[in-house]
């Protein structure tokens, strides 16, 4: 058993002020494999108050310094890579091929992206006799989710760093050891004391304290919508502000002149990576009536190729889900769907076959849904396919508009002036036409219920400054 009872605290490894330990749980076979300490409000107050010390000193710290620390950063994770790649897999049961070639490749991605905007931006825009200056916003506290855990702990940190700012970081409980590497690269990398503070613990307890804090000026959040509501209302008392990525159900709307083998092997592939446990995957598939059918045929043959298996296994295209409570919730709403009369293609309830242990799903397809079904409506966070008939390019915009959520979507045309023509309509943060990729540079975040607020690049990094007007400064 692995113990990680420390917290990262003013530059050190310190005891929680009250012991209580939890358990991480390996998805894959059901096992506890390390143990972790969940903190409380009084170490809470202690990493605020690191925090709040370091700040002064840090914000005025030159670009050219940050820049340094940060390449140090970078080379320091660089060298450690592979321990990022195996406890991710262990910690969340991501494939290791995944974890290897996106997961832990985000960190470094993060940080690559901050150090080019901070190298080319002006703290300081004159505009007449005035400046209009950015400074770091000062405390941030950053709640980050298990999914993509890396990921999410390196687009906050890098820009708050870049930034100027200091911060106490709660990873999630349930994938807690690869912040716990984070935090070792940073204090190897030789961050100060302070800047950088980790409190493990739960949200009810560690969330909870660190939204209502006084001291802390921000609150960075990622997570589900139910809780991303509670941080922004105990951070409404002290009017911090709240930056929120929060769930999403993105529908991909595949045109009727679009390829449509391409397009569903294409969304199926995406639809299944990181075991449907992305807040941007393309849950909802519009297709035309007159071609459902063969589109649900394409889902599943595309469906039963996929190797579900062992993380660490050769091949292993879908791990497990993160945890028994998430295998549940799965089970149920697939049976939901099929309780609610939509046709099931591929999948369905139970493990896959041969599997006895572990939170494994069985990648599954529905077809027949109506935008009014359950798993039409929520985010279900596994490896489910909702297929979805439209009648007209009409109705097909208004249904994928048609939920509480604006994360992503994603649309498939033979002519990119198509494609452009349905995004403008689409009321997400983010669109993916043709099979694009990420950009990092770009703007994540949603709109509507999918969080306020923007990640990565310039957009993400200006997140954590404020903005001061100087009146007569060229005078």
């Amino acid at each position: 058993m692995l113990n990680k009872l420390q917290f990262y605290i003013d530059g050190k490894w310190v005891d929680p002020v009250t012991p209580k330990t939890h358990e991480v749980i390996d998805p894959s076979n059901e096992e506890p494999f390390a143990r972790i300490s969940l903190g409380s409000k009084a170490d809470v107050d202690k990493a605020v108050a690191a925090a709040k010390r370091a700040f002064p000193a840090w914000s005025r710290t030159t670009k050219e310094q940050r820049l340094a620390l940060m390449q140090k950063i970078v080379e320091t994770y660089q060298k450690r890579y592979p321990e990022f790649v195996e406890t991710i897999s262990r910690e969340m049961g991501a494939p290791l091929s995944l974890s290897k070639n996106a997961q832990a490749a985000m960190g470094i991605a993060h940080f690559s992206q901050a150090m080019k905007v901070l190298k080319d931006f002006e703290f300081v825009k004159p505009q007449g006799a005035t400046a209009v200056c950015y400074e770091p916003v000062g405390v941030v506290g950053m709640i980050t989710p298990w999914n993509w855990p890396i990921n999410q702990i390196a687009c906050k940190v890098a820009p708050a760093l870049a930034a100027g700012c200091t911060m106490v970081l709660k990873p999630s409980e349930v994938a807690p050891l690869n912040a716990i590497l984070m935090a070792e690269v940073l204090d190897e990398a030789g961050v100060p004391p302070g800047v950088f503070n980790l409190v493990n613990g739960d949200g009810p307890t560690v969330g909870q304290a660190m939204s209502a804090h006084p001291d802390i000026d921000m609150m960075s959040f990622t997570g589900s919508t139910r809780a991303g509501i509670a941080v922004a209302k105990a951070a409404a008392d002290t009017v911090k502000r709240v930056a929120q990525e929060l769930g999403g159900k993105s529908a991909n709307i595949i045109l009727d002149d679009a390829d449509l083998q391409k397009a569903v092997v294409g969304g199926v592939m995406n639809m299944f990576s990181n075991s449907g446990q992305s807040c941007n995957a393309p849950s909802r598939m519009f297709v035309p009536r007159d071609k459902q059918d063969e589109a649900a045929q394409i889902a599943k043959a595309t469906a039963e190729k996929v190797k579900v298996g062992d993380p660490f296994a050769e091949g292993t295209q879908l791990g497990p889900v993160v945890s028994e409570v998430q295998y549940n919730k799965i089970q149920g709403l697939i049976q939901k769907g099929i309780d609610e009369g939509a046709t099931l293609v591929t999948g369905g309830v139970g493990r896959p076959e041969g599997v006895n242990r572990g939170y494994y799903v069985r990648p599954t397809v529905f077809a027949n849904v109506t935008n009014d079904m359950t798993i039409a409506r929520e985010e279900i966070f596994g490896p489910v396919l909702s297929i979805l008939p439209y009648d007209s390019e009409e109705q097909a915009i208004e249904q994928a508009n048609d939920t509480p959520y604006g994360l992503s979507g994603y649309v498939q045309s033979g002519s990119i002036e198509h494609a452009r023509a349905v995004a403008a309509r689409l009321r997400t943060g983010n669109v993916h036409l043709n099979g694009a990729s990420v950009d990092l540079n770009a703007p994540f975040g949603g709109y509507k219920q999918s969080g306020t607020g923007r990640e990565w690049g310039e957009f993400g990094f200006e997140e954590f400054l404020e903005v001061k007007a100087v009146m007569g400064y060229a005078a």
